[in-house]
């Protein structure tokens, strides 16, 4: 019987204000530590991709989403580059509103929860996610990354 792949899939929220745009410093997680990623993370088994973000964003930020003020912007097909379940799914949010202070309740993870400006996007930016971006501004609704 032939193996099936499997893709891990992952959700992530995009928020822009005033040409800036909500990234977080990821810190002592074993990956991409030390880079700007957004707020997200793999879904859960029986979990929703707006399940998960809405879920996920209140946890690492306290921000309070609801589905309708949620819009899928983006969707990646990925390569990460890894021996095993290399491949991912990535469905990028946007949300025009939400409730709640935006504050980093998860300090052991991440050590910088900012508003960084887009024309001046830092080198430390994880690549997908600068590819994600520049996708979401210029309206391209699906990219891949990592393929040869």
């Amino acid at each position: 019987m032939t193996k099936r792949h499997q893709n891990i899939p992952a959700s992530y929220l995009t928020l822009f204000k005033d040409n800036k745009v909500l990234l977080l410093r990821r810190f002592n997680t074993g990956y991409e530590d030390g880079n700007y990623s957004m707020v997200a993370g793999h879904v859960d088994p029986a979990e929703t991709f707006t399940q998960y973000i809405i879920r996920e964003t209140e946890e690492e930020a306290e921000i309070l989403l609801k589905p309708e003020d949620l819009q899928v912007v983006h969707v990646m097909h990925r390569n990460s580059g890894t021996a095993e379940n290399n491949e991912r799914v990535d469905v990028f949010f946007i949300a025009e509103k939400w409730d709640g202070e935006i504050v980093n309740k998860e300090p052991h993870k991440c050590d910088d929860l900012s508003w960084l400006d887009l024309d001046e996007i830092p080198e430390n930016v994880i690549p997908y996610i600068k590819q994600a971006i520049k996708g979401i501004k210029n309206k391209i609704y699906y990219s891949e990354h990592g393929w040869q």
